[in-house]
């Protein structure tokens, strides 16, 4: 029997995906959802709230569990993105944070913490290249440019439900709301680089604690930097510290940028 499973972000689309399935309605039968955490430290605190207290209690009385999956090492221990973005003995900035002139470093946060963590999970639960898992990933009609059924590994089934029925992200709140669920926050780690200014804007305002957490992390990722001989990198592009920044600097971000999340397992 193939194994069908949600690739769940804990945002809107993902989760219109989540109460269609525990309708009946999604047009696959699924297993499971699978909630990859980057880190409790790294994850936005409100995503996490949401999957645990909202998600899992009612999409486990409709018999589909949400697993919480996390990236491990050979060693079998849990790294967080946060942990490894301030691990002293390390060079790597695997998060797409910005160099002086703007451009983004090396990203490596989606396929490493996200994308490789579902494949670990499918594989150890049967899916083979014979038999491939149905994933489902949360694109919506208005995001249809990534879509990119093409990458991912042998053992996984890409597949769109939210494309096939045809649901916008306005369609898909709807959706949660007309089930009597609350409608989620948008998904992503608190400290991401592909904030539009005024989500950081907002940030300062509303949530000050991540705001400063947020510039304490980008301090740390310069000085990582300097040691090594190499120009810092800063959280926006503007070429300056995020606290600075965000005051000087309310333009939007284009709206590919926001939108590049790999094949959909991130910022769902």
């Amino acid at each position: 029997m193939t194994l069908t499973v949600i690739s769940y972000g804990g945002g809107v689309q993902s989760t219109a995906m989540l109460v269609l399935a525990t309708q009946g309605k999604l047009g696959y039968d699924v297993d499971a959802a699978l909630f990859s955490n980057v880190g409790d430290d790294s994850e936005h605190p409100a995503t996490l709230e949401y999957v645990r207290n909202v998600s899992m209690p009612r999409a486990a009385a409709a018999g589909i569990p949400v697993h919480e999956i996390k990236k491990v090492n050979r060693e079998g221990v849990h790294e967080t993105l946060v942990e490894r973005l301030t691990k002293v003995d390390g060079n790597s900035i695997p998060i797409p944070a910005r160099m002086e002139g703007g451009a983004p470093t090396n990203r490596a946060c989606t396929a490493d913490w996200k994308i490789s963590v579902v494949a670990k999970w499918l594989k150890q639960n049967g899916a083979t290249a014979q038999d491939p898992a149905n994933v489902c990933i949360g694109i919506s009609t208005d995001e249809i440019q990534r879509v990119n059924p093409n990458n991912a590994p042998a053992h996984e089934r890409i597949v769109y439900p939210l494309i096939e029925l045809e649901y916008d992200r306005s369609a898909c709140a709807q959706i949660i709301a007309d089930a009597g669920w609350p409608v989620p926050p948008k998904s992503s780690c608190y400290f991401c680089p592909f904030h539009r200014p005024s989500v950081w804007s907002e940030m300062r305002r509303d949530e000050p604690e991540l705001f400063f957490k947020s510039v304490d992390l980008e301090r740390q990722l310069i000085e990582k930097r300097r040691k090594i001989g190499k120009e810092p990198v800063y959280l926006t592009r503007f070429g300056k510290p995020l606290d600075e920044a965000v005051d000087e600097a309310q333009d939007m971000l284009p709206l590919g940028e926001w939108d590049s999340c790999d094949s959909g397992h991130c910022m769902t």
